[in-house]
């Protein structure tokens, strides 16, 4: 089994696609983790706010399988097929981490995301902050302590509460 930590987000019908991820995913794995659903703007281009989450699971897929079940679960949910970045999503989810793959190749582990976006590293930390970040010698914390003011803190995350349903 590898413990795979998910950057999840969404700004098209956010409670929904949310739920869908948080519902869809504990058919890929186990021992689902779910960190603070933070509200936030979206980042690099003008779109609805977005909500973004980390979700942790462990998988006996491996890693093009992971990522295949992915997409696939990004494209069933609306998510265009030819999908450009900095653009609204109703379903995005980045692998963050994969057990201890370093790939500089599609997609890239560890992801650079972890060190530049608050709506990532915030909740990466809320839910792993001992892990140590497979080839950077830190830990999740050590990262957070180090970083997370000049991203930007907690200046623009606002932590939402999501009804849950079985309904999707």
């Amino acid at each position: 089994m590898t413990r795979a930590y998910l950057g999840i987000g969404t700004n098209i019908e956010r409670d929904k696609h949310a739920q869908v991820a948080i519902t869809q995913l504990q058919r890929l794995g186990s021992h689902l983790q779910v960190s603070t659903i933070y509200r936030c703007p979206a980042a690099g281009f003008n779109g609805a706010e977005f909500y973004n989450f980390v979700i942790g699971l462990e998988t006996d897929l491996t890693l093009s399988q992971f990522a295949a079940q992915l997409r696939a679960l990004e494209l069933a949910y609306g998510r265009p097929e030819n999908a450009q970045k900095q653009q609204d999503r109703t379903l995005d989810i980045d692998i963050l981490l994969f057990g201890d793959v370093i790939r500089q190749q599609s997609p890239q582990l560890p992801r650079a995301d972890i060190f530049k976006f608050n709506f990532v590293l915030q909740p990466l930390y809320e839910l792993c902050p001992e892990l140590l970040v497979p080839g950077e010698g830190r830990t999740i914390e050590q990262i957070w302590q180090q970083q997370f003011l000049s991203i930007g803190g907690m200046s623009n995350l606002t932590a939402i509460s999501l009804p849950l349903s079985d309904d999707y």
